[in-house]
């Protein structure tokens, strides 16, 4: 496979994940704000910028819930933002048509058009409901009509990157914000773990157990343990055999490293120092996305929709 297209498939995979992911962080973000009449919106904003590294405005502008949502949601220029990371995908099956299927071709390229009229008109609710059931769409064409080829190793690998770390915002938004925050049985519903998390503990539930689902569960698809267990796997099986070791041994170690301290450490130590814990799986996911593109995209296209990370 040329080079070019394996890095729009592994683009694919993280921008419709970024896309459904933001759009789950932004929805527990605004619920809350809405909720709570003192809540201090303008702290509570600047903080969520800074968790997803968006650069914050100057300090005498008024940062609130509208302006996070026109940045994080409805910029179609940065692929950091919803609207924006849509967009993207879109261009990146666009690049590599003739390996993406007709469906997935269709549903990313429908998705695209739509976005233009569904963000400005519907409210941040209903707009972010939508962006989960389209990214859902994507994730349901890609499991039932991709073969398990380098194909799908490739989109597989870049969703589960850009899972572990986005998961690893969404906890840090708690992290920081303590009772402040939106608490963890929203955090829960908003990764749609709150059932999965009951049945899991049979009744005994409260927040230590709660942190440590979405941190560890080796069940739940969308625990960061799960999501970089599923990249460790898909690095596996696109290194061939004969390869030996060291072609994707770097990126399989970074990722290796802090799964091992999330899956071993004493759940009461991790949450001890969890901002650290969080920033250190965000910071792994980096390092490893860097190794991926130094071992199969050697030659990185140069344009703003490929390669653009948080």
């Amino acid at each position: 496979m040329l080079s070019r297209i394996a890095e729009s498939l592994f683009w694919i995979g993280r921008y419709v994940e970024r896309a459904d992911d933001t759009a789950r962080i932004l929805d527990v973000h605004v619920q809350r704000l809405s909720e709570d009449p003192f809540a201090e919106e303008q702290i509570a904003c600047r903080s969520l910028l800074a968790i997803m590294d968006h650069p914050a405005p100057p300090a005498e502008e008024l940062v609130d819930r509208d302006l996070v949502v026109r940045l994080l949601a409805r910029d179609r220029v940065n692929p950091s933002s919803i609207a924006g990371a849509l967009v993207a995908a879109r261009e990146n099956a666009r690049r590599a048509r003739e390996i993406v299927s007709t469906e997935l071709w269709e549903c990313l390229n429908t998705t695209r058009n739509e976005v233009s009229t569904m963000a400005p008109s519907l409210i941040p609710h209903d707009f972010f409901a939508w962006v989960r059931q389209r990214a859902a769409v994507v994730a349901g064409i890609m499991d039932s009509a991709t073969s398990r080829d380098a194909t799908w190793h490739f989109m597989i690998l870049g969703r589960s990157i850009e899972r572990a770390d986005m998961t690893a915002r969404l906890v840090t938004t708690q992290a920081r914000l303590g009772a402040a925050g939106p608490g963890w049985t929203t955090l829960l519903r908003s990764c749609g773990a709150h059932e999965a998390f009951l049945r899991a503990y049979r009744g005994r539930a409260d927040d230590d157990r709660a942190a440590g689902f979405l941190l560890r569960d080796p069940l739940f698809p969308r625990s960061i343990v799960a999501a970089l267990t599923q990249a460790d796997a898909a690095l596996r099986d696109l290194e061939p055999a004969e390869a030996g070791r060291g072609a994707g041994d770097e990126a399989r170690r970074e990722l290796g490293i802090v799964r091992t301290e999330l899956e071993y450490a004493r759940l009461e130590d991790l949450l001890e120092r969890l901002p650290e814990v969080l920033e250190r799986v965000q910071l792994a996911c980096a390092r490893a996305s860097d190794a991926v593109k130094d071992r199969y995209f050697p030659a990185a296209a140069t344009t703003a929709w490929v390669g653009e990370a948080l």
